[in-house]
């Protein structure tokens, strides 16, 4: 009971900490003029997926890999089929006007980018290299477009329109409560990532299955807590494009931030479970999303049951 009470008070900072880091670094930036766009895909992003960037560290640093790569696979497919299922069981996600296409394309590149490095063997510091590779095209093209409604005079409206969208945002913030969030945020993400990798590893020997097991399903389903909950409000609010595009940028960012960072921490191997099952799903469920990109559907309660259903058969298959 006593490593199931630590693994829950661990998730608990995680969640707390990143909220804080996140509502920290968005006023921060507001701030000091970067644009509500570039905060949204960017800084968001990276918030909601700092305790997975902090849980693979420790994982890597504790000679656990298997629960590094497990909890970022996990968190991709679980960020799909449950964080937009969910939701779309409580309203309809309205996804048929939202303009995602060009950074849904990246995340499905960022994928099979992933893919064939896992079959190219353990990602080591050359794998990693290309993956923040990759992530800095993605961000230095996120910049652009910023640049270019700059230029055209669109900024000040989308920043208008936006401004509530991002989560966290408060323009009346003092400074001091922004450093304090931040404070708060960077000493809670690393505290609450070594209690639960610790306590989820003890859990995992006393049932006898695999630190990768542990990752795909319990770990990755609690660092999925934060994009839940901003979809959850998302969808209460008729936000459809914050709740797609918070699923995308989380799942680009897991994939090409958190690994890419953590293979500068130590090599991590592949185990064989990954290529023969897990990846492809992961794919499958990143593939899901074309009928509500591309072909203007939204994702009703109909979807929002098939979506969830789909990630428990997953979680019972990878436990069975």
């Amino acid at each position: 009971m006593w490593p199931w009470l630590m693994s829950g008070l661990g998730l608990l900072i995680l969640l707390l900490a990143g909220d804080a880091l996140v509502k920290g670094a968005v006023n921060l930036s507001l701030r000091v003029g970067i644009p509500a766009l570039i905060v949204s895909l960017t800084i968001v992003a990276f918030g909601t997926s700092a305790p997975e960037l902090l849980i693979s560290v420790n994982a890597v640093l504790e000679n656990k890999p298997g629960l590094a790569l497990g909890n970022v696979v996990g968190s991709n497919t679980a960020n799909i089929l449950l964080v937009l299922g969910v939701p779309a069981l409580l309203a309809t996600l309205h996804t048929s006007g939202c303009n995602t296409r060009k950074t849904y394309l990246f995340m499905i590149g960022a994928t099979l980018i992933f893919i064939g490095l896992a079959f190219r063997g353990p990602f080591d510091w050359i794998a990693g290299a290309v993956l923040l590779a990759c992530l800095g095209l993605v961000l230095g093209d996120a910049f652009r477009d910023a640049r270019n409604h700059r230029r055209d005079g669109k900024a000040a409206e989308v920043e208008a329109d936006e401004e509530e969208e991002v989560e966290g945002a408060d323009p009346d913030m003092p400074w001091w409560q922004i450093f304090v969030f931040l404070a708060l945020g960077l000493v809670g993400l690393p505290l609450g990532a070594d209690l639960l990798v610790d306590n989820a590893s003890i859990i995992a020997r006393e049932f006898g299955v695999s630190d990768a097991v542990i990752g795909l399903t319990l770990v990755a389903l609690g660092t999925s807590l934060p994009e839940l909950a901003t979809t959850v409000m998302a969808a209460l609010r008729k936000q459809a494009d914050v709740a797609l595009g918070n699923v995308i940028g989380s799942n680009m960012f897991n994939l090409l931030a958190i690994i890419g960072i953590t293979t500068f921490v130590g090599a991590i191997p592949v185990d064989p479970e990954f290529l023969q099952f897990d990846l492809w799903v992961m794919l499958g469920a990143s593939l899901l999303l074309i009928p509500f990109v591309f072909l203007g559907r939204d994702i009703n309660r109909l979807w929002g049951i098939a979506l969830t259903v789909l990630y428990v058969i997953y979680v019972l298959v990878v436990l069975s």
